[in-house]
């Protein structure tokens, strides 16, 4: 193997694989003592490891006892962090939790660009935080953790089939089918849906429930569907091509509060009374749910109480649960005045 350039700061098991030339997850298998790993990529391996000091600082890390602290890891852009209420009400359910337990949160966001993503992986993995809340983490596995030396709990299931990562998810499959099919009992024909990002489970499991509902009754159409990204603007421009596509449309379940947010925008612009001429219903109950006129009918998910539970099943875990803990949270249909 060539020479490796020693890096100035503390290595990741990421700098291991770039440097061995394989993959993160063939690494980790690697630095498990995993069997079927091939003789040659395993001596790449630690060959890199070596050369980088990964393992001797694996060692100092063991030893240094508890810090006190622990991440909460935001997977998105940090202008959608502030501007979504979701993230804020996931931080203070975890936040109350963690104070009860004497424990500091760490706020770290990742957005999408590859070359962010590093600082906050060797941040996780350089003894800083006891363990990780992860939130808001899209298909692509921006971050690789399943090798980290720290308990990781994660905010909605795991896009990747198979995978045995802990987590709290809400019951977004079911939730999503009660408000469609309130929209079709109410006697509304033409039911679409602002669904969210695919790359999430949330977004998936949402989509999957309207689609129950609308085959049940028979209403299924593909051009009723668009697609969003949570945020409001994304549906507001996702209405009106819906409104173009289908202009006798008279519902529309919102994947999120903030896409329903932006539906009633765009309805009003077109001159569409809600919910006279269309029913909207939304998903999330947060308080600008409220506050909109009419007031939002929505589905309503804990999000307080699913930071707090997570950050319970991390406490569980740093108190030595080993075995992979999930729990899926119920939903609530809240009727208020747009449908």
């Amino acid at each position: 193997m060539s020479s490796v350039e020693v890096p100035q700061f503390r290595p990741t098991l990421a700098d291991v694989a770039r440097a061995a030339g394989v993959s993160t997850a063939t690494a980790s298998r690697v630095l498990n003592g995993f069997p079927r790993v091939r003789p040659k990529t395993r001596k790449q391996v630690e060959s890199a490891m070596s050369a980088l000091g990964y393992a001797r600082q694996r060692a100092a890390r063991a030893t240094a006892g508890r810090t006190g602290s622990v991440a909460l890891v935001v997977c998105e852009e940090v202008l959608r962090l502030f501007a979504d209420p979701y993230f804020a009400r996931i931080s203070a359910g975890a936040g109350k939790k963690l104070t009860e337990a004497g424990l500091q949160l760490v706020l770290l966001t990742v957005p999408a660009t590859e070359n962010y993503q590093a600082p906050v992986v060797r941040y996780l993995d350089g003894g800083h935080v006891d363990g990780a809340l992860v939130v808001g983490m899209h298909g692509r596995r921006p971050l690789d953790l399943d090798w980290l030396g720290i308990p990781v709990v994660f905010g909605g299931r795991p896009v990747r089939e198979g995978d045995c990562s802990s987590y709290v998810d809400v019951d977004n499959r079911g939730g999503a089918r009660r408000a469609t099919q309130r929209l079709i009992d109410a006697g509304r024909r033409t039911v679409a849906t602002i669904a969210g990002p695919q790359d999430m489970t949330a977004g998936v499991d949402r989509l999957l429930g309207y689609r129950q509902a609308v085959v049940g009754a028979g209403h299924a159409d593909r051009g009723l569907v668009v697609f969003g990204d949570f945020g409001q603007a994304s549906g507001e421009h996702a209405t009106h091509r819906l409104l173009d596509r289908r202009p006798h449309v008279d519902a529309i379940f919102a994947a999120s509060d903030m896409m329903a947010v932006g539906a009633l925008r765009a309805l009003h612009r077109a001159g569409r009374r809600v919910p006279g001429d269309v029913a909207v219903i939304g998903f999330d109950d947060l308080p600008i749910g409220r506050r909109t006129d009419p007031p939002l009918t929505t589905v309503r998910q804990p999000i307080e109480e699913m930071g707090a539970r997570m950050t319970g099943e991390l406490l569980a875990m740093l108190g030595g649960s080993a075995a992979p803990r999930c729990a899926v949270l119920d939903t609530k249909l809240i009727l208020r005045a747009t449908a």
